[in-house]
């Protein structure tokens, strides 16, 4: 499953659980986080290479082909 289609599965989870206006005021409350994403995101990162990056593109397209 990729990171956008379990981001819909859940958001329709917490709409079929909670009903829009609901599931709408929960995720206000949830807020967006804190922190430098853009540093934190260099640092995971800085140790893929770009022949990692690429055998991970070719996985994920296999398994959308299967």
């Amino acid at each position: 499953m990729t990171p956008i289609e379990l981001r819909h599965r859940g958001y329709q989870a917490l709409v079929d659980a909670l009903g829009v206006v609901d599931a709408i005021l929960f995720l206000q409350q949830t807020g967006w986080g804190v922190g430098d994403y853009a540093a934190e995101r260099q640092q995971w990162l800085s140790s893929v290479t770009r022949e990692d990056f690429w055998k991970d593109i070719q996985q994920i397209r296999a398994r959308k082909s299967e």
